[in-house]
């Protein structure tokens, strides 16, 4: 019993270790492009090794979105307004980087047609379409739908935009956040 919960253990860091370092070749590389050697050989593994612990390329891709849409989830835990949601954005940024959104980019380049990484997608944007809703329903004392999407593209294209122009997009995006969440007051 005890060699069953080292090996279950082993293959679990295993498969982090293959999720981990395949998210930085996937933000830094892009998803289409990186091949499997690369993949391989950043993990420090063989190909066998890689497909026994995600199954396909799009597995993979599909497991690094699910373990970064967790990274953010914690990130963002404990966050109860649409200003808390920027900071907490400014802080994944300076600790991540600023290279856009992921999710967005996995869309793009699987053209929403890969089932397995558009569940993922989908699933993130509504956890995060839905906490937004809440912060503005807790902050203005109703729900307000339009409200609550202006945020969202104002969060989605902070992300995007700090790529470029750094964390000023994030505060431009957060400041013109604070003023329409004040508006409806």
């Amino acid at each position: 019993m005890y060699n069953d919960r080292c090996t279950v253990a082993a293959m679990s860091t295993t498969r982090t270790g293959i999720v981990s370092s395949a998210e930085q070749v996937f933000d830094r590389h892009g998803f289409a492009a990186t091949g499997m050697d690369r993949l391989t050989e950043a993990a420090g593994v063989s190909t066998r090794t890689l497909y026994k612990h995600v199954g396909s390329k799009t597995g993979l891709v599909a497991a690094v979105l699910e373990a970064r849409a967790i990274r953010f989830a914690e990130r963002v835990e404990g966050v109860s307004s649409v200003d808390g949601l920027f900071a907490a954005l400014a802080e994944w940024t300076a600790a991540e980087g600023a290279r856009g959104c992921l999710f967005l980019r996995a869309q793009g380049e699987t053209g929403g047609e890969t089932p397995e990484v558009s569940a993922v997608v989908d699933g993130y944007r509504r956890r995060l379409r839905d906490a937004i809703a809440r912060f503005v329903a807790t902050e203005i004392g109703r729900t307000d739908d339009a409200l609550a999407d202006q945020i969202l593209v104002l969060f989605e294209g902070a992300t995007s935009a700090a790529s470029y122009l750094g964390t000023d997009a994030i505060d431009a995006a957060r400041h013109a956040a604070a003023t329409v969440v004040r508006a409806e007051r």
